[in-house]
């Protein structure tokens, strides 16, 4: 089953309380908080309120997005320990990761092992308390194609780790519906949006015919997901509620 969300990072200048009463609006499920701005880490009285709100209005924490770079936070003051008792506290099942500081070719071979080992350590530390870890597939990190990807999940090995899905800018249609099959067995939530570039946020509706297509391959992995919209036009929540629709209209075309 796949839920329709949204990337609470999409409206940073929107509270909590402004963003729930939007999802709501939408007729979405679920909302992945990030921890920059609306929870951030540590905070546990924060996200507390933040998982009540969220719960009142019938809605579901998707995922933390943390922002904790592996083999990297740790040593720059981020202890994962305080990102994890954030996700707990807010009622996360998931918590999203960055891969390291740098892309699959730039990056040196004890630079790499160094990210497989947090993954690892980070993935035992979030399965003791229930909470999964799943790597944002981004531009700039070890997750930045789908090779470098897979390679990564194989050398972690680990039952506890994941990774989100997005269409990395300039990917074809038919590389993005093969990262979405060989990623099947460790593909957590989906980053959804349409852009030509970051800069030129684009109405959902122009790339229908290719979201529509990725969902349906995103059906065939195994397990339940979050399709969630991140950044809309303009940051503009009539563009949300706009957007919204057209997911849900996807979502259900789908099915």
């Amino acid at each position: 089953m796949i839920h329709a969300g949204l990337v609470s990072v999409t409206f940073r200048k929107l509270s909590p309380t402004d963003i729930v009463a939007l999802v709501r609006e939408a007729g979405l499920a679920g909302i992945e908080w990030g921890g920059d701005i609306h929870v951030p880490h540590g905070e546990l009285p924060r996200a507390r309120e933040v998982r009540e709100l969220t719960h009142e209005a019938g809605l579901g924490v998707s995922a933390y997005g943390s922002y904790y770079r592996v083999a990297n936070s740790e040593d720059n003051g981020l202890p994962f320990g305080r990102v994890l008792e954030t996700a707990i506290e807010l009622g996360a099942p998931v918590i999203r990761v960055w891969a390291g500081t740098a892309g699959s070719e730039a990056i040196g071979e004890d630079a790499r092992w160094r990210v497989v080992t947090d993954l690892r350590r980070i993935a035992d530390l979030a399965a003791k308390a229930g909470v999964r870890v799943a790597t944002e597939f981004h531009g700039g990190t070890l997750t930045d194609t789908n090779a470098s990807t897979n390679q990564l999940m194989l050398e972690a090995e680990h039952p506890n780790l994941f990774t989100y899905w997005q269409p990395l800018t300039g990917m074809s249609d038919e590389t993005c519906l093969e990262a979405l099959d060989q990623l099947a067995p460790k593909l957590s939530h989906l980053h959804v949006f349409h852009w030509n570039t970051p800069q030129d946020r684009r109405p959902l509706a122009e790339g229908a015919e290719r979201w529509r297509k990725f969902l349906a391959a995103a059906r065939r992995a195994p397990g339940d997901r979050g399709a969630m919209l991140e950044f809309v036009r303009d940051e503009a929540p009539k563009n949300f509620l706009r957007d919204a629709a057209t997911l849900k209209a996807l979502l259900a075309e789908t099915a």
